[in-house]
């Protein structure tokens, strides 16, 4: 009998939250409403906060909504995530997000352990792609993480099953899914040595994106070598590059 009452709680509780959910995302907000909930509402209000929130009109905004990014529950990083794709999009709003101390928090998030928010993170900053304040300062951090994440990954033996393994692999993924955006912000030493040694990985979704990369176009005769390689590799999904 008890079980029972506390699995009636249980879904009471359910019912309440999402009643209250659902009254709070039919509810209409100003701007600056939305903006104090993302400040310091729970977790229903930031995510609601977020998909709701139609504008950036200042600094002290896009401060708020990037510093949900990481650090808070997945739904709420994921909503943020989404709505920066399509702020950082626009060019009445990409102002707002060029700045260095943002660097750091976008280099988290590409490696979020939600490929969603990695995805869209990546097509948010796409759009600072050709401005040097922010990939002279974000490429060389990239690269510095995607080394240390090499290191890690050709250790491992990727038959042993073990969370990290899987857990950094995904990491160096998504690191190189970045490097396919901004290849050309690289040292091209830099950037071999990078194809070269995920070419090498035995997780073959790693060694996909290293056949990805390449298929942009490098005047090297090196990297031509790695290419034609993977073109014959045993994954059906590498060689498809």
């Amino acid at each position: 009998m008890e079980y029972i009452n506390l699995n009636n709680s249980y879904y009471r509780n359910l019912d309440e939250n999402f009643t209250n959910a659902l009254n709070f995302y039919e509810t209409n907000y100003s701007h600056e409403e939305l903006i104090e909930l993302l400040k310091s509402g729970n977790i229903p209000q930031k995510q609601i906060a977020a998909l709701k929130l139609e504008s950036i009109k200042s600094e002290e905004d896009a401060f708020i909504l990037l510093s949900n990014l990481t650090g808070q529950d997945g739904k709420i990083r994921e909503a943020v995530s989404l709505r920066l794709a399509e702020f950082m999009s626009d060019k009445n709003y990409i102002k707002y997000f060029n700045f260095p101390q943002y660097v750091q928090i976008f280099l988290d998030a590409v490696i979020d352990i939600n490929g969603n928010i990695c995805r869209n993170v990546i097509q948010a900053i796409s759009n600072l792609k050709e401005n040097p304040d922010f990939y002279n300062i974000f490429c060389p951090k990239l690269a510095e993480l995607t080394f240390h994440l090499l290191d890690i990954v050709e250790k491992f033996d990727f038959q042993d099953g073990k969370y990290k393994v899987n857990k950094e692999a995904f990491k160096l993924y998504w690191c190189l899914e970045t490097i396919y955006v901004f290849w050309d912000k690289f040292e091209i030493e830099e950037l071999k040595e990078i194809i070269t040694r995920s070419s090498d990985i035995a997780e073959y979704t790693i060694r996909e994106k290293a056949a990805k990369i390449l298929t942009h176009n490098f005047n090297d005769n090196d990297l031509c070598v790695i290419k034609e390689k993977l073109k014959q590799d045993s994954n059906y999904y590498v060689r498809r590059f």
